[in-house]
């Protein structure tokens, strides 16, 4: 079993307006409204992909309400710690003559130490039956930054796979608590490290640099792919993996799709480079979606021999 852990779920709506102008008024072509927060996501997407995952974390009031009714709606094993205070929605706007998007992110409810607590005991237990875990995505309010770092230290004494996607920091702490792997953006990337990357170079010096941090493994994604040092036969790899960059329908939600793809593969026992080949192909199809962690998993099949993966050598400037 694997577990997708969204603290700050969301419901998440997804309007598509042509000739998206500030200040003006508009009305969306197409819209939509699901279950959202960077876990919430990634379960999606991996139980499109058909591997047995749970989602759980906290939801409040009648935001949360619908969260885990859609959620059931759409045959999504869950177990979130139900709060007082209302979960929160986002909205993102995407211009299909532009291809550009405008997300608007509440930052989500007040949380107890109470609530926190019951929720530790909810992961526990489910651990004890997961072999894989995941935290993804933004705290709410009243949630200490080094939440994460102190879970990750629990499931790891428990032998569960530790996988972090989030920001800022709750990042920072996190990859101190040495997750197996952490896969942040370029621009998450930047701020963990402390320096902006100009070139190749500096992406590829960033994963090997983070792992110094305290991660087994850290993946850092692009727009066309990922750079990414993993452990491969027991010894350290540096891969550039690469797609050619699509159409977009919308690239809400890539990245939590190649973080499926990635896990779901690494779940299966597959080889470092199959799971971030599959990763990148499940990233570059999730954008032909309307939608955050839907996918076509034929789709993804049939892109796979498209994506490329480099071995880098390590030099000694970076290694």
């Amino acid at each position: 079993m694997i577990i997708t852990v969204t603290l700050n779920a969301a419901l998440d709506k997804t309007l598509e307006v042509p000739n998206f102008r500030v200040g003006r008024r508009h009305r969306s072509v197409e819209q939509t409204t699901m279950p959202g927060g960077k876990g919430v996501n990634i379960a999606r997407a991996l139980k499109r992909l058909g591997q047995p995952v749970i989602a759980t974390g906290l939801a409040g009031g009648a935001t949360g309400n619908q969260i885990v009714d859609a959620l059931n709606g759409e045959a999504i094993l869950n177990g979130f710690v139900r709060i007082r205070e209302e979960s929160r929605t986002n909205t993102a706007v995407l211009d299909p003559t532009t291809g550009l998007q405008t997300e608007i992110n509440e930052r989500g409810p007040a949380v107890s130490a109470h609530d926190l607590e019951l929720f530790r005991d909810k992961l526990l237990y489910l651990a004890k039956g997961a072999s894989m875990c995941v935290f993804a995505g933004s705290l709410p309010r009243g949630v200490a930054p080094d939440v994460y770092a102190g879970l990750i230290r629990e499931l790891k004494k428990l032998g569960v796979t530790t996988i972090v996607d989030t920001e800022g920091e709750p990042l920072r702490l996190a990859v101190r608590a040495e997750p197996d792997v952490v896969s942040p953006n370029e621009l998450e990337a930047e701020e963990l490290v402390g320096h902006e990357f100009n070139d190749a170079d500096d992406r590829a010096g960033a994963v090997i640099e983070m792992t110094r941090l305290g991660p087994a493994e850290a993946i850092m994604t692009v727009s066309d792919g990922c750079y990414a040092h993993v452990l491969d036969g027991g010894t350290h790899s540096l891969f550039r993996v690469r797609i050619e960059e699509q159409e977009a329908r919308s690239a809400i939600g890539s990245g939590d799709a190649f973080l499926a793809g990635y896990i779901a593969s690494r779940y299966l026992g597959r080889s470092p480079t199959e799971c971030l080949r599959y990763g990148v192909a499940c990233g570059a199809e999730s954008i032909q979606h309307f939608g955050a962690g839907l996918l076509d998993p034929s789709a993804v099949d049939r892109l796979l021999p498209e994506v490329e993966l480099e071995r880098l050598e390590i030099g000694a400037e970076i290694g």
